[in-house]
C-alpha cells in the first residue's frame, strides 16, 4: 500500500541551488511523544517548531524527506491571501471563525519572514511585496474589491493605477492592479530544510523515508504506523495536503478525496542581465495576475526569473513549456530579448471545488487540513502554528481554524483525470471581460 518516494527532480532550480538537508533516520521502532505530526512540509515543520516552543515533545514522520512535496517544489511566492475567496467570502462561510482565519491570513507572510529572521534560516527571503496586476480593464473591479475588503482588516494593501503597475513591473501588458507590501518570495526548499534543522535543534525528532500507512485511536493514545515502526502520542496533526493519498490509500481516504491534486509546472530562466533587471520588476516583488491560466514571476537570488505554465496534456512537457512560456515572457516584457530556461520541474497542488481550504477535527486532540489551492507557502506556516495551539489546549473559540466535516468529492477518480481540461475553461474565461 506504500510506494518508495522518488528523489526531488534534478531539474529543479531549488534542488540545484540548495544545500542538502540534515541526514535523518527511518522510524524503525516505537516512539512515545506528546504530539505526532504526519508530514514534514511547511505545516508539519511549523507545527513541530511551535510545539517545541510551547514545551511539548513532538515527533514528525515523513514519507520522503523534508520539503520533498509541494513545500520544496513551488514557486516560492509568499502571498497573504487565498487565490479566489476574499475576506467577505470567508466570513460569510465561517462566521467568527472566518474572521479569525482572515486575520491569520493577513499576518501570514509577516509571520513567515519573522520566523526566518528569528531562527537565522538562509532561505533567500525577500519581503519585497506581492503584486496582482489585472489583465483586462474591467478586472480593475477585482482589485478594487480586494483592496477595499483587506483594508477593513488592516492589511498593508493599496490600489495601483495602470501607470503605477507599468513602472513597478516594467510592462504595458496589464491595466492596473493592487499590491500587498507584506508579501515577497523565498527559496522554498531552503525554507523547508532550514525549518527541519531548526525543529531538530529545538528538540523534536524527524523520521524520514517512513510513509505512514494508518493511524487510529487506542486507549486514549493515537497510534501512527509505518512499515518499520510506530509512534504513540496523546495528540495528532496530519499535514499531508495534496500528497495525502500519494503513499498509502489507507492513510486518510476521506481527506485525500476532498482535493484534486493538479500538477503545477515551474521554470527558471537563465540569469537576466543587469540592464534587463533595471526595467523588469526592478523592485523584485513577487507577481501573479488575475488570469485563471496564471501569469506569474519573481526573481531568485541568482537573478533568474522564476515563472511557470500549465498544460492540458503533459507529453514533451519541458520542450513545449519552454516554447510557450518563452513567448509569453517576450510578450509581457519585449525588452527581455532571447529567453533561455535552465530548469523545468513540477509538483502537486491540492485544489478544492470552492478554492477554500478544508480544516478538520479527526478525533480527540487530532487535527488536519488539506486544500492549498496554490497559496500554501504563507498559509501553511500560519496554520502550523494554529494547529500547534489546538493540540496544546487553546479553546476552539480562540483558534483561527474554521472547522468543517470531511466531504469527499463524488467521482474523485474521474475528476482527477478531467482536472487538466479545466485549463481550457480558464483560457475561455480569461478572454472574457467582466
Amino acid at each position: 500500500m506504500s510506494a518508495a518516494p522518488d528523489p526531488l527532480p534534478a531539474h529543479s532550480l531549488w534542488e540545484a541551488a540548495t544545500p542538502r538537508g540534515t541526514a535523518l533516520e527511518r522510524l524503525a521502532s516505537v516512539d512515545e511523544c506528546d504530539v505526532a505530526v504526519i508530514g514534514a512540509g511547511y505545516t508539519g515543520l511549523s507545527a513541530a517548531l511551535h510545539l517545541c516552543e510551547a514545551g511539548l515533545d513532538a515527533a514528525v514522520v515523513e514519507a520522503a524527506e523534508p520539503g520533498w512535496g509541494a513545500s520544496g517544489r513551488n514557486n516560492g511566492q509568499v502571498i497573504p491571501t487565498l487565490s479566489r475567496p476574499d475576506p467577505d467570502d470567508i466570513v460569510a462561510r465561517h462566521g467568527e471563525a472566518g474572521e479569525r482565519f482572515v486575520a491569520m491570513l493577513r499576518d501570514s507572510a509577516s509571520l513567515l519572514f519573522e520566523l526566518v529572521r528569528k531562527h537565522g534560516i538562509d532561505a533567500e527571503a525577500e519581503q519585497t511585496g506581492w503584486v496582482q496586476p489585472v489583465h483586462t480593464p474591467g478586472r480593475i473591479r477585482v482589485a478594487e474589491r480586494r483592496v477595499r475588503q483587506w483594508l477593513r482588516y488592516g492589511a498593508p494593501v493599496e490600489l495601483l493605477s495602470r501607470e503605477e503597475v507599468r513602472a513597478m513591473l516594467g510592462s504595458d501588458a496589464w491595466h492596473g492592479g493592487w499590491q500587498n507590501r507584506s508579501g515577497g518570495h523565498i527559496n522554498p526548499l531552503a525554507l523547508a530544510r532550514g525549518l527541519a534543522r531548526t525543529v531538530l535543534a529545538s528538540g523534536a525528532r524527524i523520521y524520514a523515508r517512513s510513509p505512514v500507512s494508518s493511524f487510529e485511536r487506542v486507549a486514549e493514545r493515537w497510534i501512527i504506523r509505518t512499515p518499520e515502526g510506530e509512534i504513540r502520542a496523546r495528540a495528532l496533526i496530519l499535514a499531508t495536503n495534496a500528497y495525502t493519498g500519494a503513499f498509502s490509500t489507507s492513510l486518510a481516504p476521506e481527506l485525500a478525496r476532498e482535493v484534486v491534486p493538479v500538477l503545477s509546472w515551474q521554470m527558471a530562466t537563465q540569469p537576466l542581465s543587469a540592464e534587463a533587471r533595471r526595467t523588469i520588476i526592478p523592485g523584485r516583488q513577487a507577481m501573479s495576475d488575475t488570469r485563471g491560466e496564471l501569469h506569474f514571476a519573481r526573481y531568485d537570488a541568482r537573478h533568474r526569473l522564476v515563472t511557470g505554465g500549465a498544460l492540458i496534456a503533459p507529453f514533451d512537457a519541458a520542450a513545449r513549456l519552454k516554447q510557450m512560456v518563452g513567448a509569453r515572457l517576450r510578450r509581457l516584457w519585449p525588452q527581455i530579448g532571447a529567453v533561455g530556461f535552465d530548469y523545468v520541474w513540477n509538483g502537486a497542488i491540492g485544489m478544492t471545488s470552492d478554492y477554500l481550504p478544508r480544516i478538520h477535527r479527526l478525533g480527540p486532540d487530532a487535527y488536519a487540513w488539506v486544500g492549498c489551492n496554490g497559496r500554501a507557502v504563507a498559509l501553511s506556516i500560519a496554520l502550523g502554528r494554529e494547529l500547534a495551539k489546538a493540540v496544546a489546549g487553546t479553546r476552539a473559540q480562540e483558534l483561527a481554524l474554521p472547522f468543517t466535516a470531511p466531504a469527499p468529492l463524488p467521482a474523485h477518480g474521474l475528476l482527477r483525470q478531467l482536472a487538466p481540461l479545466m485549463l481550457a475553461v480558464y483560457r475561455h474565461r480569461d478572454r472574457r471581460e467582466l
